[in-house]
């Protein structure tokens, strides 16, 4: 689990919106300050293919250098050499579409939960979806935080989820979580969204050719 000590989160962004980690655009650091996010720092990113793997590297030095002490990034989509280069410098790496000021609250909650369950052992065991039919499961993860508000949502779904063994899984939450749709579609599966209501939306992950 990162370490994000300085309470910052850096998306890249154009036109105020996150793009894909591999467009070209700028990459904003945005630092949590008594409960409010401000702009701290930002830089221009552009990564040109055709100079190589040496010339991709040196310009991801110059972005983690940049974006220090800083270790959760947000971009539309991330995928390829350029993900792989933050994940090995131990980047939390989100795929969220849309403004940053609409999630960063929650991606950090979300890693906030996560440092500090590396940091406490659970005293008890943490739920887990529960069949409906066979190999279609549902978990309520509103109702489960609402018993157990210490659990993640990475806590709850993120191992179950990695296994795989499930033809669908239902999730009702009041929001969905940013890591989820990265984390499905890396285990062959696809997500249907819903929202139900002003705070509850309805996830469904499918397993593809299942």
């Amino acid at each position: 689990m990162c370490e994000n000590d300085a309470h910052e989160v850096a998306a890249i962004v154009e036109d105020g919106a996150t793009i894909p980690l591999n467009r070209p655009g700028t990459v904003v650091v945005y630092r949590r300050d008594k409960g409010v996010w401000v702009k701290d720092r930002e830089m221009d990113f552009k990564v040109d293919p055709t100079k190589g793997l040496g010339e991709m590297r040196s310009k991801v030095g110059e972005l983690l250098k940049f974006m220090e002490p800083c270790k959760i990034f947000v971009a539309r989509s991330a995928s390829g050499a350029l993900f792989y280069e933050l994940e090995k410098a131990q980047f939390n790496v989100w795929e969220i579409p849309g403004k940053p000021d609409t999630f960063l609250e929650q991606v950090w909650s979300e890693n906030e939960k996560d440092r500090n369950e590396a940091a406490t052992p659970l005293t008890a065991a943490v739920p887990v979806p529960l069949e409906s039919t066979p190999g279609n499961f549902f978990i309520s993860i509103k109702e489960t935080q609402g018993k157990r508000p210490e659990l993640s949502s990475k806590q709850i779904l993120q191992s179950f989820i990695r296994k795989g063994k499930f033809a669908t899984l239902e999730i009702v939450c009041d929001h969905a979580p940013p890591w989820i749709e990265m984390e499905s579609r890396t285990v062959g599966f696809k997500i249907e969204t819903a929202r139900l209501g002003l705070n509850e939306v309805h996830l469904k992950l499918i397993k593809i050719n299942g």
